[in-house]
C-alpha cells in the first residue's frame, strides 16, 4: 500500500469507499455538499488517498483540516476489505506528519457509544490505540445517530 496526496482524478475512488459506509453515515455519494468538500480537499492538497500495492484501486481516504491549534480529521474511510491492516494508521500518521506545524490537539467526529457503526466500524477503538480520547458529545450526523469528539495533544513532527 501507498499513502500519497490525493488528486482530482481520485475523486470516484473516494466516492466508492463513501459507497461502502453510507449505511453508518448517512448519504454522501449523491450529496452535492459531499462532492464539493472532496473536491476542495483535493485542490487544497488536504486530502489523502492510500493505494493497493497494484496501484489499481483507492482502499483508504483522509480528509484533513490543517488549521492550527485544533486540527481536524474531516474525513476518514478504510475500504472493508483491507480494515484491520494498518491502511487507517498509515494515512493518520502521514497526515500528523505533512500538516501539522505547531502544537495543538486533533479532533474527530465519530460514532457515539450507543450508535450501531461504534462496534461495528470499529471507529472508537481504532481512534482510542491511536491516543485519542472520548470529548464532548457533537451534532447527531444526518442520519439521526449519535456523535462524539475525540481529541489528541499533537506536537510537530521533527524535521
Amino acid at each position: 500500500m501507498r499513502v500519497g496526496l490525493g488528486r482530482e482524478p481520485d475523486l470516484s475512488g473516494l466516492l466508492a469507499l463513501a459507497a461502502q459506509v453510507e449505511h453508518w453515515f448517512g448519504p454522501m455519494v449523491d450529496e452535492p455538499g459531499f462532492h464539493r468538500a472532496l473536491t476542495e480537499h483535493l485542490r487544497r492538497s488536504t486530502a489523502l488517498v492510500a493505494v493497493a500495492d497494484d496501484g489499481r484501486e483507492i482502499v483508504g481516504g483522509l480528509l484533513f483540516g490543517p488549521d492550527s491549534p485544533t486540527y481536524h480529521v474531516d474525513w476518514l474511510v478504510v475500504s472493508a476489505r483491507v480494515r484491520g491492516q494498518g491502511v487507517g494508521s498509515a494515512l493518520l500518521a502521514d497526515a500528523l506528519r505533512r500538516f501539522v506545524r505547531e502544537p495543538g490537539t486533533v479532533d474527530v467526529v465519530t460514532f457515539g457509544a450507543d450508535h450501531p457503526g461504534a462496534v461495528a466500524s470499529g471507529a472508537r477503538v481504532f481512534y482510542e490505540r491511536l491516543g485519542f480520547v472520548p470529548g464532548e458529545a457533537a451534532a447527531p450526523g444526518p442520519e439521526g445517530g449519535s456523535r462524539q469528539v475525540y481529541r489528541r495533544a499533537v506536537t510537530p513532527a521533527p524535521t
